[in-house]
């Protein structure tokens, strides 16, 4: 008799990391919420979950320093049915917050927790931040990285971009981390759902998939 061989590893553990921070206002929030959740159902990353055996995906908001909601508990992703219902999980995400500044040292910090509750070891771990603006409340991302364990996990970054191009800076300067950690950006809000889809399948099949903007 044939015995089984091992479970097929898991390829991809993915923190979803939103912004929720002032700066940020109701139709933005929306059009971040929705552009994630069509993101996820897009046929071409389903068809990338599929290739790669499934990913476990989790999603919160951040803002301020001790202000982070959870979207989405970690779920298993598989086809296009775990994908739509995890979108509409998202969809239906209240607002946690709506007057805190930008803590980005301390969503860095409650993700690399998340990431080490993962359901399932994977041979990638990826942490997924967006947002707008530099940090301006409590410690950095140096210190975060010096503060929480981020062994193997790799740090990428969505930043909304316009006028001012500090952002974009920063994110690449002091935000992303790892081996072939990259900045996706997207012009605006209405461009959010064509970002993260680009930044998706990047993830999803590893960082030389796409080219970088």
């Amino acid at each position: 008799m044939l015995l089984p061989g091992p479970a097929a590893a898991c390829s991809l553990s993915l923190v979803l990391a939103m912004d929720g921070s002032a700066s940020v206002d109701a139709r933005e929030h929306t059009l971040q919420l929705n552009g994630l959740a069509d993101a996820l159902r897009d046929p071409d990353v389903v068809q990338a979950i599929e290739a790669v055996g499934g990913i476990w995906v989790t999603s919160f908001e951040w803002s301020g320093r001790y202000q982070q909601l959870l979207q989405l508990g970690w779920s298993h992703l598989s086809d296009a049915q775990s994908a739509a219902n995890a979108a509409e999980t998202l969809r239906r995400s209240p607002r946690g917050y709506t007057e805190f500044p930008t803590a980005l040292g301390y969503a860095l910090g409650h993700a690399a927790t998340l990431m080490r509750k993962a359901p399932a070891p994977c041979v990638r771990k990826v942490i997924d931040v967006a947002g707008d603006g530099i940090n301006n409340d409590g410690f950095g991302p140096e210190s975060a990285y010096r503060a929480f364990d981020f062994q193997d996990v790799t740090v990428n970054g969505l930043v909304i971009s316009g006028a001012d191009e500090a952002p974009v800076r920063y994110y690449r300067t002091h935000v992303i981390r790892g081996p072939g950690a990259f900045v996706e950006v997207a012009d605006s809000y209405d461009d959010y759902a064509e970002a993260m889809k680009r930044k998706l399948l990047r993830e999803i099949f590893g960082s030389g998939y796409a080219s970088l903007r």
